[in-house]
């Protein structure tokens, strides 16, 4: 089981503090004096908000889950649900499945039979999505419309959870909606059009996370970036990092990449960006990927069976998940927990949060041939 005493991550918890205050000042006094400027900063700190909750579902500032969910329960980002969050988030961590457009929530492929049965118009919307542009302008409401449509799909046919994630998700939309309307300047039109600039941002950071790649531990990018929007990120552009040591704070992110900048870049093949300045002269108005998924289907192995070493640990995660295995020496070498870290297992040499184990066990991968489970990003 899980520690759950309250030891404090100080720079996380103070952020998240500074976040509310100048959300606060965005939608009051800021707005009341300068509404540009107002709507800008709230953007701003919706979008470092949501970075946060991105800290809360992988077990931080504290070691007491419960108490980092309620820290980031109000909905001043409006429109996810953060338990919804939380849950296709950490399925995502799943990484053979990475950019699987069915198993992978945070996928922005296509199965390739999907896509050929789209209309002409629609192609052209989602080829334009995929440009950098695109995804600040029109990917909030792309993904949104998705979101939400599946999600009542999925409620409709009985599943309690995510009806709970969206009856939870009214009482935080509730609480922010008392501060705008009792407390805020900012109309509730402003407040909506933040929420959704603040989305915006955060497409920069999710628009080449993850690329189609044989193999899965090449797929997660590295962005060499140290400015204000790796800061609003909250280092995850370091995202190679994060998805091998998800339970790490994002604060020793840099660090432990400095110290090992070559074994990450080999671990990836290569999938690294200077900044993201370059990633806007690239890709602002140039796709990067076809939307149909370039490698199909999805290989969710590094080596075939026939090819691993004698001694392997085979772990199989979830229902139905794919199966994968690691030497036990690189285990030894890269995985080995520490005495007070929290239940643990290993997967392709390295540790997988047991938080992230929790949500695959709980998670029912969607059949093929039909649409998977989507996420907010």
């Amino acid at each position: 089981m899980r520690n759950e005493t309250v030891e404090v991550e100080w720079p996380t918890l103070l952020l998240l503090a500074g976040t509310y205050v100048a959300w606060g000042l965005a939608t009051s006094v800021l707005w009341a004096a300068l509404p540009p400027l107002g709507l800008l900063l709230a953007a701003v700190a919706i979008a470092q908000h949501s970075s946060l909750q991105h800290e809360a579902l992988h077990g931080h500032p504290t070691k007491n889950a419960t108490l980092n969910h309620l820290l980031v329960f109000p909905a001043i980002g409006l429109f996810y649900p953060y338990l919804r969050f939380r849950d296709t988030h950490l399925q995502h961590h799943y990484d053979p499945a990475l950019t699987d457009p069915y198993d992978d929530p945070e996928s922005n492929f296509l199965d390739p039979e999907v896509w050929n049965k789209l209309t002409p118009r629609y192609q052209a919307l989602l080829r334009f999505n995929n440009t950098l542009a695109g995804r600040m302008l029109v990917g909030p409401a792309i993904g949104l419309v998705s979101f939400i449509r599946g999600d009542i799909a999925q409620i409709k046919a009985g599943n309690e959870r995510i009806a709970l994630s969206w009856a939870l998700h009214g009482i935080g939309v509730m609480l922010a909606l008392w501060w705008i309307l009792g407390v805020g300047s900012m109309p509730v039109w402003a407040w909506v059009l933040s929420a959704y600039l603040g989305a915006s941002l955060l497409k920069i950071r999710t628009y080449l996370e993850h690329r189609a790649h044989e193999k899965f531990r090449a797929r997660t990018v590295v962005i060499e970036d140290k400015g204000p929007l790796a800061y609003l990120f909250l280092n995850n552009n370091y995202h190679v990092v994060h998805h091998m040591h998800p339970n790490v704070p994002w604060y020793k992110l840099p660090e432990m990449y400095a110290a090992k900048r070559e074994h990450y870049q080999r671990r990836n093949d290569g999938y690294v960006f200077k900044s993201y300045s370059e990633v806007f002269s690239k890709y602002f108005l140039k796709a990067k990927d076809p939307v149909p998924h370039p490698v199909w289907p999805v290989n969710k192995s590094d080596a075939e069976p026939d090819d691993l070493p004698e001694e392997t640990v085979v772990v199989s995660v979830g229902p139905a998940a794919p199966e994968a295995a690691a030497p036990v020496a690189d285990i030894a070498a890269e995985a080995t927990p520490k005495a007070d870290a929290p239940e643990a297992v290993v997967l392709e040499g390295e540790v997988l949060d047991a938080v992230v184990v929790e949500a695959l066990e709980e998670a029912e991968p969607p059949a093929k041939g039909r649409k998977g489970r989507k996420s907010p990003n």
